[in-house]
């Protein structure tokens, strides 16, 4: 018998999935449906990267792009026994600060938090629903963006608004918490002497956030009470003068709608670029427009570097991660050559390299590249919510 867990991370339309075994870091395969609908596809692949054949299916929907892949699975694995099923939820709101079972009434709790996470919770209810009517009596676990960052000091949770607000909900909630969970757990395996110190944890990617570690507990996060606010990305703004959304609204006009689509869907290094959401594609343009995307998004992250390390007064070490933060040997670069006052010098050799340190041996303060790996958290959740115990590393 093949028991494994199942991690699912659902999208408007898309459908990200990686099968675990009971125990192991290494998934038994990963697969994507994208584009759920009427164009529906779907990849898979096993542990060695190998395609696996895909069965004819149904796309048109996440339950039948589930069972499409759960079907091409049990073609190779035709002892398959799924035990438990992780789901990647953004927002947990103030209830949740761990992983926690999906019951009726839980899943009415996380439906009520979609007011505060409208692109993304509703989709991924929806992978939770498709789940539980794919694999009946399975149990199903909500694994949170924000449960990492719920213990934050009280200063660091708050907005200068009338505390009403902050007691119904309006408060800094931060987000990425399963990646940053990954890195605090991966920072205490291969530097345990950092682990418990002042950590800044730079996930740079479509979406892009930081987070101050202090003896990897979140302190701060430069994310708030959405996925909006901090460091420019893909499309999003980032750091926005509420006034600028005021004057949307006043003088230009603008519906709710339609500001949404603005914040989170035509900004960012799309908006400011002309060209595109991706780093990789703007740092091949050399164009105005990209270069100065670029220079925005570095300079907003170097400042962001600095006040994250002020939250916990220091920084002992810094940490990429993130489709960015892992590839992009130009944008670490970018972002390290005004923090020298910080103690930060890189290595041009070993950041050419992609090596795991890529600090100098002269510099005060470590900088390192880790990859992120938000299916294995969620897996590990999975695995504890039906009694089996860890035993590989991080």
């Amino acid at each position: 018998m093949t028991d494994a867990v199942l991690t699912l991370n659902a999208g408007s339309s898309s459908l990200k999935l990686a099968l675990y075994p009971a125990q192991g870091a290494v998934p038994l395969a990963t697969g994507l449906a994208d584009r759920i609908g009427p164009e529906g596809t779907l990849k898979l692949k096993g542990p060695d990267g190998a395609p696996i054949a895909v069965a004819p299916d149904d796309l048109t929907t996440h339950t039948g792009a589930m069972q499409a892949a759960i079907k091409s699975l049990r073609a190779i694995y035709p002892d398959l026994a799924v035990l438990s099923v992780g789901h990647r939820v953004v927002h947990g709101g103030n209830a949740f600060s761990a992983p926690v079972t999906v019951n009726n009434e839980v899943l009415i709790h996380l439906a009520d938090l979609s007011a505060f996470a409208p692109l993304h919770q509703p989709h991924n209810l929806s992978g939770i629903r498709a789940a539980t009517e794919a694999f009946p009596g399975v149990p199903q676990v909500a694994c949170f963006d924000t449960a990492f960052h719920r213990n934050h000091p009280w200063v660091n949770d708050v907005f200068a608004l009338p505390r009403a607000f902050y007691d119904e909900g309006v408060r800094r909630y931060g987000f990425h918490g399963l990646s940053y969970d990954y890195i605090a757990g991966a920072l205490g395996h291969i530097a345990p002497h950092l682990a418990k110190g002042r950590v800044v944890v730079a996930h740079l990617g479509n979406g892009a956030s930081m987070c101050a570690l202090q003896d990897g507990r979140s302190i701060a996060s430069t994310m708030g009470f959405s996925a909006l606010e901090g460091l420019p990305m893909g499309t999003r703004c980032g750091q926005l003068d509420p006034g600028v959304l005021l004057y949307l609204m006043d003088q230009k006009g603008m519906t709710p709608s339609q500001i949404s689509d603005l914040l989170y869907k035509q900004s960012g290094l799309l908006g400011l670029s002309g060209l595109s959401n991706d780093m990789r594609t703007l740092e091949a343009a050399g164009t105005v427009e990209a270069g100065q995307a670029i220079d925005y998004f570095v300079a907003r992250c170097q400042r962001e570097v600095g006040a994250m390390a002020a939250s916990v007064g220091g920084i002992d070490a810094l940490v990429f991660t993130g489709g960015i933060g892992e590839n992009s040997r130009l944008i670490r670069a970018r972002i390290c050559e005004r923090l020298g006052w910080m103690g930060i010098e890189v290595d041009p050799t070993r950041n050419a390299e992609n090596a795991q340190v890529i600090s100098s041996d002269q510099a005060r303060t470590t900088v390192m590249v880790v990859p992120t790996n938000e299916e294995l958290v969620i897996a590990r959740a999975a695995r504890a919510a039906v009694g089996l115990a860890e035993q590989e590393a991080a």
